[in-house]
């Protein structure tokens, strides 16, 4: 095939070779995805082996003989610049990772900060977070959202979108939009599962645009995942912390980027949000995985994103409905609102063990169970 140029930034590269390094990967289908050649990728990895970094650094030694005290401090609040937002625990294994020796413990990387005014007074060494429920694997579960929207300097609304891996915090998708509507988060989706591959399920609130207004809980964009082959879910009414990881890398977000700094116009974003993403992925250790990077827990999926939906199949077996204009089905001379994100589309009826109650299915997703019994709504 031919390979298409793309933009190759130092992130960029750091991510591939991220990626191809896991376990199992498929270098050709990952080149593929990016779009560069696995002739590329090969050198990269080549060069980053023999050279230790794929760009330039400063050659001023890691040690200077009688000053190593004031030469780890400097390195300290360097990377304490550099990072905003890291507390000392952080420093400490980012300072490890780069090969320096002898990094102090935390604490008293965290008095060096405090001496030198570099961090909050109330900003201290916090306790472990207590363990969350993750998932087993990479891709079986992302939690998608937006961030809450600000201004840009020229008067445009800023909507970040983001998708994180539930297993690994990988940010898989962190994009600035113009607006929250439902094709422009396919849009975004589909440039990030051409590269990253479909999750087993994806889970969100209940508002726009994955939430629907119907009383269904569904919109033409959750149809379109479903269609996908992917599993959709929405976090209970009034409890965030079902997307809890998703929520405290927003606030991450705001204390390590959105909070201090200025930006001209939603290009202006981007091109910050980029290089953050990968910080956040490949550089920034994370406590709950034990100081490690996401980077180090994800692989992108093997199920590739189809470029042409599949055709809608049911069993031989099922009793198959046309959602009408107004998101109804007729069954028994009732009409069962199904949704309109589904109308046009078939649908399948099977019943249940319970007689009288009946699962309505779209491609491999239950929808709706209906209960059909004298009495019932």
């Amino acid at each position: 095939m031919a390979w298409k140029e793309v933009v190759q930034t130092v992130g960029f590269r750091k991510e591939i070779i991220g990626l191809a390094k896991q376990a199992g990967v498929n270098v050709r289908e990952l080149c593929r995805r990016f779009k560069v050649s696995p002739k590329t990728v090969y050198k990269w990895i080549r060069r980053e082996r023999e050279e230790g970094s794929l760009e330039n650094r400063s050659r001023r030694p890691h040690r200077s003989p009688g000053r190593m005290a004031a030469a780890m401090e400097g390195k300290i609040l360097s990377m304490r610049q550099q990072y905003r937002g890291w507390g000392a625990r952080k420093i400490k294994t980012r300072l490890e990772v780069l090969g320096n020796r002898n990094v102090p413990v935390a604490s008293a990387i965290h008095r060096v900060l405090q001496r030198n005014g570099a961090i909050d007074g109330g900003e201290g060494l916090k306790h472990q977070a207590w363990h969350r429920f993750e998932h087993e694997a990479p891709n079986q579960l992302w939690q998608m959202d937006f961030k809450g929207w600000f201004r840009t300097n020229d008067g445009t609304h800023c909507h970040p979108l983001t998708v994180m891996d539930d297993h690994s915090r990988y940010m898989v998708c962190l994009e600035a939009c113009r607006n929250q509507q439902g094709e422009t988060v396919q849009l975004k989706l589909t440039e990030t599962f051409r590269r990253y591959g479909l999750p087993e399920r994806m889970t969100m609130d209940n508002g726009s645009p994955w939430g629907g207004d119907d009383g269904s809980g569904y919109t033409p964009l959750t149809a379109w995942l479903i269609r996908l082959g992917v599993a959709v879910s929405h976090s209970r009414p009034y409890h965030p912390q079902t997307q809890g990881k998703d929520e405290r890398f927003h606030r991450t977000l705001d204390v390590e980027l959105l909070g201090w700094q200025q930006f001209r116009n939603l290009e202006h974003v981007q091109r910050q949000l980029e290089p953050y993403r990968h910080v956040y992925n490949h550089e920034r250790p994370h406590q709950a995985l034990g100081m490690n990077v996401p980077a180090s827990r994800y692989q992108i999926s093997r199920r590739s994103f189809p470029e042409t939906l599949p055709a809608i199949e049911y069993d031989s077996g099922d009793l198959v409905r046309t959602v009408q204009v107004r998101g109804h089905i007729s069954y028994r001379r009732q009409m069962i609102l199904v949704g309109k994100a589904f109308r046009g589309y078939p649908v399948a009826l099977r019943p249940t063990r319970e007689d009288g109650i009946v699962d309505i299915y779209f491609c491999h997703q239950r929808v709706r169970r209906v209960d059909l019994r004298p009495g019932q709504p």
